[in-house]
């Protein structure tokens, strides 16, 4: 029982932070639709999700263009858990009127679409058109989880309308986001990057320094032995020059004794005669 308690508790306490992110995102919605409801602008924006509008169902009509800028974010950097503003761009080359019905969006892993990160919230409209030939904007503002990692990610965004009671889904953006921390653009993982090089730089600068030490005592090592050596071959020539000195002096002294007997010879043969 015991270990089926353990179990059971350490389930709950991994399982919290995801239960904390859905807890934050149905937050989110909430907030969303209820500020969507208050401000009702002339697009007629409610603030409910009559439907799931993104599930990639329905094909983009021919002869309707989108496009998505970030006003307020160029660089594409969203911070987590704070509101990004889109603003997308319809343009309409056919002849019957376009009814905007919805805007959705949803976070991915980079590179990975089949990966599903979190569903952002769902922009509905209720009498939100474009004529034949015209063109016009509409705003959608959403909030990734603040429990979400810094880091890329893939936005996919989408909007649904009809046209002649036919409904269509074109996607407006499909590209990555840079996903920042509330605290700033300094996360854990910077710090401890930032920690581990200098930890690394400093162990390379122990390393060098002990390569520089054990090149220079080899090297007056190498110098002793090379000054012994020197020392020793100039021993061994005084060596031999005296050698050869006496080596000379010996034969000097030998070519005289020599002579000296020879002379000594040469008398005593005269003498004889």
């Amino acid at each position: 029982m015991r270990i089926r308690a353990f179990y059971i508790l350490a389930f709950l306490l991994l399982s919290s932070p995801f239960l904390q992110v859905a807890r934050c995102q149905s937050d989110l919605d909430v907030e969303a639709a209820e500020e969507a409801t208050e401000e009702g602008t002339d697009l007629g924006i409610v603030g409910e999700e009559v439907q799931n509008f993104g599930d990639g169902s329905f094909s983009p009509a021919p002869d309707v263009e989108t496009v998505c800028v970030f006003p307020k974010n160029p660089s594409r950097s969203v911070t987590a858990g704070e509101e990004c503003e889109l603003l997308i761009g319809m343009k309409n080359d056919g002849e019957s009127s376009v009814n905007v019905i919805a805007i959705t969006a949803s976070v991915h892993l980079a590179y990975e679409p089949r990966m599903l990160i979190q569903n952002l919230s769902t922009q509905v409209f209720n009498n939100a058109s474009v004529p034949p030939s015209a063109q016009a904007a509409f705003p959608y503002v959403f909030a990734v989880s603040k429990f979400l990692q810094a880091g890329t990610f893939d936005l996919v965004g989408a909007i649904v309308y009809e046209i002649d009671q036919n409904r269509y889904q074109s996607t407006f953006y499909n590209s990555t986001i840079e996903v920042t921390e509330a605290g700033g653009p300094l996360s854990v993982e910077t710090v401890f990057l930032f920690c581990l090089a200098i930890a690394l730089l400093v162990l390379l600068g122990l390393w060098i320094r002990t390569q520089i030490e054990h090149f220079s005592k080899k090297t007056k090592r190498a110098t002793k032995v090379e000054v012994g050596t020197k020392t020793t071959d100039a021993s061994m020539d005084e060596w031999l020059q005296v050698c050869f000195f006496f080596s000379e002096l010996g034969n000097c002294i030998y070519s005289v004794i020599v002579q000296q007997i020879e002379k000594e010879e040469v008398a005593d043969l005269h003498e004889a005669l």
